[in-house]
Parts: structure tokens; C-alpha cells; sequence
């Protein structure tokens, strides 16, 4: 209800005892032109006539100004005075219709209708609802002037965060910087001394390796060196049938694996060791293992001390020699197994290392039914070989600092990230426009929901508008936030959100938010006037205006 309405109904009070001369159904705001003792002229100015032709039930002007208080000219217009409650203004058709317009029964004067005047009633009535309005809006207007402070009080408050904020961030990006350097030095660090322990230990394998192959050198020189007279010569290779796949006695073929000599002793296998081990069919037939567990003791000892021990082991073709002589208590035979020489002896299941289980056992039913018996020691021998090992001290300590030093910097980051999206979540929300005192920033980072039938529908002010079904789907954006669309004056009392999610064959979807006075912050109902385009009424005491209080300390002493 406008303040314009309730003065007019003060006016009303104060003259409702006075009776105004004028013509039935002519405004107190047009008696001016209905003067009794003079011409009245058609408001329209298209003719003049003689005042007794006002009211006389035939219509003399074009615009049914001169029949303002009966049913003559189609087009007029009779104004009901309603003493007590609101004026009104009705086509004068209905005047003397037998039906009652006004209030105060003034348009059925002249007609059989038996009406009440009912002013009094009605305007006693639309006083308390009038009252109960402005105590509202006076109510409203309270809460908003403490919304007023409570803004300005926050705002100084988050602009003193901000700065913290924003010093705070300073620091953490010098931090960052610093602990950015230092990590790179101690990655440095690290990867230098990683890389010099790899290369340690790729240069102990080779040396281990060597070793190895020395000691697989004596080893196939003892088996070779039948009559253990410290040579090797052609004719005991001959006596190796395994060594002449033809059968037919060649010593071309024989001697080619000694290099062309009918003997040699452990120095001179050892120079032609790399031709004939590579010998695809000698190493095919001849019964020996070169795991480092059976090498003889004397070539263990000479193995490549750890990492920061390692020393030249190479050994002398004598020390070899020597080991080559030493018994082998590693071959074990059946004595029995001489009078089935005839009988070829199928090789003994072999198991990969992919059969072996966790326990170091496989099983096999040549010993019974799921008996297991141990798994080859030299495979598990084989991968401690293989592992490298741990880092020494000096390298662990660098390894450790550098892990330090990534932890720090990563800490850092992580921190400085955190003080970005607070810096940037503060700086936004003081740049958005709250009204003209901040009185709406209660409204950020808030969401409020009204449910229709067959939706709810949720309003976050300054962030964004959507509906989700009731009976489950996903939810729809009926707009993002763009800004304040009220009328010039009162700009702050409309919201407009635009960019929604698009409809089918239609626009993107967009919600205007009208703000109305009230007491709560409400959703009060949401509609889709037209295709796509949402309307809502939100009322919050921050739209409450001191100017709709003005009317309230007389009303009900003049009425």
C-alpha cells in the first residue's frame, strides 16, 4: 500500500464530516471544473453546454464527461466517494445496474438494489492490514539498520584480513623461493651420490662377474684334465663324446677350441677361456655349475670387497690353477649309477623361479604325494647377487636431506596455495556491490530453498540460481549472478541471474528475484512466467525502506 494511498485516507477522515457540493460521481479531484453557475465545457474540450445538461441522462460530450453520475454515454466513468474506506472508480454502465459497486451504495441510487454500506467495515479491516505492514516494515527497517552495522563492522574486519592475508602470502612466496633453491642443491647432492653408488656397484658386479668366471674357468679345466697332469690336451677332449657331435674323432674341430694346440696348461686355457665358453655345445654338455656357492674356497676369498673396500683381486694363473686341483665335494653320485651307463638318464625336472613359493620350497610327487623338498639355493643366492646394496652412510644422509628439503618446500607450497584461495575468496567478495550501506552482505555464501510440487528450488544470493526434481534427477542452473535490475530509485530491489543451463530449442534459462520488505529472510514463492525465464519473490528486512514507516503515528486517530 502506498503512503500516497494512506494520506489520502487521512484526508478522507478529516472531511468525511463535511459534505462537498458537486455533481453525483464527479472526483473531489474534478469539482473544479463542474461549476453550477457556470457553462461546463467537456473535459475533452470538444463542446460546451449549459450546466443543466450535466447529469441529465443524455450523453452531449465524446469522452462522457458530462454523464459522470448516470448510465448515459458508454465511455463514462463514476467515481465512488466510499467515506471510510478506499475511493473507487467504475465504468458508469454499471450505475443503477441493480447491482452494488460502491462500498457506500452511491452508484445505486436510483435503482430497486437493496445495498449496505459496508466503508466502515472494510476500511477497519484494511487499517489492520495496513498496520500490520507498516509494523513490519518499521520492524524490517530495525533489523536492517543493524544489518547496516554488522557490514560495516565485518568488512572493516575482512579488509584488516585481507592485508594480513596478502602480507602473509609475501612471506610464503620468499619462503617458497628459498626452500625452492635449497631443495635444488640437495636433489643435486643426492642425485650425484645415488648416481655414484649405482656406478659402485655396476663396477663391483663386473669385478664379481669376473671372479666368477675365473673360478667357472678352473672349474671347467679340472673336469677337462683327465689324468690331472695340470694340461688339457686334444686327445681328453676327445675323450669328452659330448665335445664331437659328429662321431667322427675330427681334432680339427677339438683343437679349434684350444686354439690350435694339442695341449695347454690353466695359463693358456685361460686365453682361449672366452672362445670356448662361447661355445654354445660345450656348455650344453658339460656336467659342471658355475654357481658362486660351489667355486672353490681360495677364489671366494679373492672376491671384490663391499663398495668402499673394494680392492684389485685379480689372481695369477697359478692361484687358479691351484684352486682347479681342489676336490669338488659338491658332486654327489650314486655308485650304483656306473652299471646303468648304457641307460640314458633323463636330466632332473627343473623348476623355474616362477614355481618357487614364498617358503622357499616346491613341491613334487617323485618324493610322495605333496611332499616339497627345498627350492635351488643358488636361485635365492642368485637374486641376493643381483640386489644392490644399501646406500652408505654419507650417501643415506644426503638422501635423507634432500627428502627434508622436498617435505619443506612441498609444506610451503601448499601453504602459499591456501593463502591464494583466501586471498582471492576475500578480494571477491569485497569487490561485489552489497547495496548502498552493505545492508545485503548478510546474503553471501548463503543458500534458501522453496518447494513447489514437483521441485525445489534453491536461491544463493550473489552466486547462483537452480532447481532439482523432487523425485530425483539432476539439478538444473536457472542462472548465474549478474546484477542489481530494479528500476531507477530503487535499483537495489531487484536481482537478475543469467547464463543458466539452456533449454531445449529455447534460450538459456535466467531468474529475476524481486526483494521485498519483510521481517525473515524468506523464499517466498518462485513461478515460470514465461519459457525459460524464472521469477521469484524474496523478502529480507534488508529491502525495508524508512520512508513506508512516514504514514503509521496518525492512522488510526484519524480513521
Amino acid at each position: 500500500m502506498s503512503s500516497r494511498y494512506l494520506l489520502f485516507l487521512l484526508i478522507v477522515g478529516a472531511v468525511s464530516s463535511l459534505e462537498v457540493q458537486r455533481p453525483r460521481g464527479v472526483p473531489l479531484s474534478k469539482v473544479q471544473f463542474y461549476e453550477e453557475n457556470k457553462r461546463f465545457t467537456c473535459l475533452d474540450g470538444s463542446r460546451t453546454i449549459s450546466f443543466d445538461r450535466v447529469n441529465d441522462d443524455y450523453c452531449d460530450c465524446k469522452d462522457g464527461s458530462d454523464e459522470p453520475g448516470t448510465a448515459a454515454c458508454p465511455n463514462g466513468r463514476f467515481h465512488c466517494a466510499n467515506v471510510g474506506f478506499r475511493p473507487a472508480v467504475i465504468p458508469s454502465s454499471r450505475v443503477n445496474d441493480g447491482i452494488c459497486d460502491c462500498c457506500d451504495t452511491s452508484d445505486e441510487y436510483n435503482s430497486k438494489a437493496s445495498c449496505q454500506n459496508t466503508c466502515k467495515e472494510l476500511g477497519r479491516k484494511e487499517l489492520q492490514v495496513l498496520q500490520k505492514k507498516a509494523h513490519i516494515a518499521k520492524q524490517g527497517f530495525l533489523l536492517k539498520q543493524q544489518l547496516i552495522l554488522k557490514a560495516k563492522k565485518d568488512q572493516e574486519e575482512k579488509q584488516s584480513k585481507l592485508k594480513v592475508l596478502q602480507a602473509s602470502r609475501k612471506n610464503v612466496e620468499e619462503t617458497v623461493e628459498a626452500l625452492s633453491v635449497a631443495k635444488e642443491t640437495a636433489e643435486k647432492a643426492e642425485k650425484y651420490a645415488k648416481n655414484q653408488h649405482l656406478k659402485a656397484w655396476q663396477d663391483q658386479k663386473v669385478l664379481i662377474q669376473m671372479e666368477k668366471d675365473k673360478a667357472r674357468m678352473a672349474k671347467t679345466f679340472l673336469e677337462l684334465d683327465d689324468n690331472a697332469d695340470d694340461f688339457v690336451s686334444v686327445a681328453e677332449l676327445l675323450s669328452h663324446i659330448e665335445l664331437d657331435p659328429n662321431l667322427d674323432g675330427s681334432l680339427k674341430e677339438v683343437q679349434g677350441l684350444l686354439g690350435g694346440f694339442d695341449k695347454v696348461d690353466i695359463a693358456g686355457f685361460q686365453t682361449v677361456w672366452s672362445s670356448f665358453k662361447e661355445n654354445t655345445l660345450v656348455l650344453q654338455y658339460l656336467p659342471f655349475d658355475a654357481a658362486p656357492h660351489e667355486a672353490p674356497v681360495e677364489a671366494q676369498a679373492n672376491s671384490p670387497a663391499p663398495l668402499e673396500t673394494q680392492a684389485d683381486s685379480t689372481a695369477p694363473a697359478e692361484v687358479l690353477q691351484e684352486e682347479a686341483k681342489e676336490p669338488d665335494d659338491t658332486r654327489e653320485y650314486d655308485e650304483d649309477d656306473e652299471d646303468e651307463d648304457d641307460e640314458e638318464i633323463p636330466p632332473p625336472k627343473k623348476h623355474s623361479e616362477d614355481d618357487i613359493p614364498l617358503d622357499g620350497q616346491v613341491e613334487t610327487k617323485e618324493h610322495g604325494e605333496n611332499e616339497k623338498i627345498p627350492a635351488p639355493k643358488h636361485t635365492r643366492e642368485k637374486e641376493d647377487d643381483e640386489a644392490m646394496p644399501p646406500y652408505n652412510e654419507d650417501t643415506q644422509k644426503l638422501i635423507d636431506a634432500a627428502r627434508k628439503s622436498r617435505d619443506e618446500f612441498e609444506e610451503a607450497e601448499r601453504a602459499l596455495r591456501e593463502l591464494g584461495d583466501q586471498v582471492g575468496r576475500l578480494e571477491k567478495e569485497l569487490s561485489l556491490d552489497f547495496g548502498p550501506s552493505a545492508e545485503h552482505s548478510y546474503l553471501y555464501s548463503q543458500c534458501y530453498e522453496f518447494s513447489s510440487s514437483d521441485y525445489i528450488y534453491r536461491f544463493c544470493p550473489f552466486n547462483h540460481v537452480s532447481q532439482k526434481p523432487k523425485h530425483g534427477g539432476p539439478n538444473t542452473n536457472l542462472g548465474s549472478w549478474g546484477s542489481w535490475a530494479g528500476p531507477d530509485g530503487d535499483i537495489y530491489s531487484v536481482m537478475k541471474y543469467d547464463h543458466g543451463t539452456g533449454c531445449f530449442e529455447g534460450p538459456n534459462r535466467s531468474t529475476t528475484v524481486t526483494l521485498t520488505c519483510g521481517m525473515d529472510t524468506v523464499l517466498k514463492s518462485t513461478s515460470e512466467p514465461s519459457h525459460c525465464e524464472y521469477l521469484m519473490e524474496f523478502t529480507t528486512p534488508a529491502a525495508c525502506h524508512k520512508q513506508s514507516m512516514d504514514f503509521m503515528p496518525n492512522i488510526h486517530d484519524e480513521l
